[in-house]
């Protein structure tokens, strides 16, 4: 049996798992990143809306907007999910657990 160093194989699975946390330190950072432009993306919607909203308040009608390009579409209100809607999407199990239930039940 060979004579085995343990610093030595300390030193070498230490420098994998550096490698390996850097991956995951870059990806962390990426969506960080992602996460923070979703919110100023967020923000300049809101803001765009904001704006519409102020230059229809202005005297612009909505079809001379049209004309300059400024389309009212981002500036619709989202329609609000029914409260039946969202108790049923709560009550559904995340990982498909409920097709087990299904099954079982029926038989």
């Amino acid at each position: 049996m060979a004579n085995l160093d343990i610093e030595k194989t300390r030193t070498q699975a230490r420098a994998l798992l550096d490698s390996r946390i850097e991956s995951v330190t870059q990806l962390v950072k990426a969506r960080q990143r992602v996460a923070e432009i979703k919110e100023q993306l967020a923000d300049a919607e809101r803001d765009a809306k904001r704006s519409y909203v102020r230059a229809t308040k202005d005297g612009w009608s909505t079809e001379e907007l049209k004309k300059l390009g400024l389309e009212p579409g981002a500036v619709t209100r989202r329609r609000k999910t029914s409260a039946s809607q969202t108790a049923g999407q709560a009550s559904t199990p995340p990982h498909g657990d409920d097709i087990l239930d299904t099954a079982t039940t029926q038989s």
